[in-house]
């Protein structure tokens, strides 16, 4: 089957079908079968995998170029509606609005010369699990570049997200008397998270810009009790610069800190940080500048799938999609349908250039 080039409309109907089916992380089968038949029908090779991740390919080619997005989305429900331009939906812009952009971008370059491309919408990246980037990892041969669909603005190439870790702190003890010298378990939680804060604003005091600072969050406390026996519970989140020793963290965080609670590490991610000199960065540069803008790299403060290939596969890799990330997980997440269209001839041109260097590279 000939590969079908999306127009403007078709690329719209495609973005708005996917932010109109419910995804959360982990119930992703419904929306991967849409954008399995959407591929199809443009004539790419497509299937829903093992992992339940949708993929799509242009056809054969020495070389190969990733598309890695994602299709689960964190939960509630934004109403779909348009706008003028603006399309809001959860997912619209994290980050169904960037892989509905590969998906046109890749059914528009078409089948190129020696580049083979590979468009996955991954499952679970909004979980600490990111069970369909590591099955990409497992099961796929390393590309040659690699493209994480995460929005950063038309015009933006993102090089870098911090690292992740998620700390579970739970303490039961006897019911004491509030007269009494044995500290309360919901007290002793909130020493534990401030032990955590104090250390992260003592490690960031000589340290410039949000990419190199170690971000504590409180994500949830609760407490409860039977009279005879209470109990606390906590989860906190680190967001990890480059540089950081974390083993020596972890051994704080279920070391002294922890005193007599059980604190579990989990969902760690290392930080990352790629480079912006090579044949897919200097592909983006000139795309850009071909849609009339001029391209900026920036770092992220938050955590994506490019944490996981990155370091793994070794290959250039950057972050790139359309819309504004200060609406992701937001009730009024949105994305500018202009924005998507530019990002998707962005794409395109960045594609179509990828094929000629790579080629030339041999």
């Amino acid at each position: 089957m000939a590969i079908h080039a999306p127009t403007d409309a078709e690329a719209i109907a495609l973005l708005e079908r996917l932010v109109s089916i419910e995804s959360p992380s982990g119930q992703e089968a419904a929306v991967a079968q849409a954008a399995v038949e959407a591929m199809e029908a443009w004539g790419l090779e497509a299937h829903v995998d093992a992992a339940g991740n949708a993929v799509g390919c242009t056809g054969p080619g020495e070389r190969t170029a990733l598309l890695l997005g994602h299709i689960d989305t964190v939960p509630g429900w934004v109403p779909v509606r348009r706008v003028g331009d603006t399309l809001y939906g959860r997912g619209a812009v994290d980050a169904k609005g960037p892989f509905a952009a590969f998906i046109c971008a890749a059914a528009r370059a078409g089948v190129l010369p020696d580049l083979r491309v590979v468009v996955v919408g991954a499952v679970e990246e909004e979980a600490a699990t990111s069970a369909g980037a590591y099955h990409v990892v497992a099961h796929q041969p390393p590309a040659d570049v690699v493209i994480i669909g995460e929005p950063s603005r038309w015009d933006r190439i993102t090089l870098g997200y911090k690292g992740r870790l998620l700390v579970d702190y739970r303490l039961e003890q006897a019911v004491s008397h509030t007269a009494g010298q044995v500290v309360a378990v919901c007290e002793q939680a909130v020493a534990y998270w401030q032990a955590v804060r104090d250390w992260a604003a003592v490690y960031n005091r000589d340290r410039e810009g949000a990419f190199a600072s170690l971000d504590p969050s409180l994500r949830s406390i609760s407490s409860g009790g039977d009279g005879l026996r209470e109990w606390v519970e906590m989860r906190i989140g680190l967001r990890l610069p480059l540089g950081l020793e974390v083993d020596a963290l972890e051994a704080r965080l279920t070391g002294a800190w922890a005193g007599e609670a059980c604190v579990t590490l989990h969902g760690r991610e290392e930080p990352f940080r790629a480079d912006k000199r090579n044949e897919l960065t200097g592909a983006f540069l000139a795309a850009v500048r071909a849609e009339g803008g001029r391209a900026a790299f920036v770092t992220k403060t938050g955590t994506s799938d490019m944490n996981v290939i990155g370091p793994r596969w070794g290959c250039p890799i950057v972050a790139y999609g359309p819309g504004d990330s200060a609406y992701d997980h937001t009730p009024e997440e949105q994305i500018s349908l202009d924005e998507y269209l530019r990002a998707i001839r962005v794409l395109t041109g960045a594609l179509q250039r990828l094929a000629e260097t790579l080629g030339r590279r041999g």
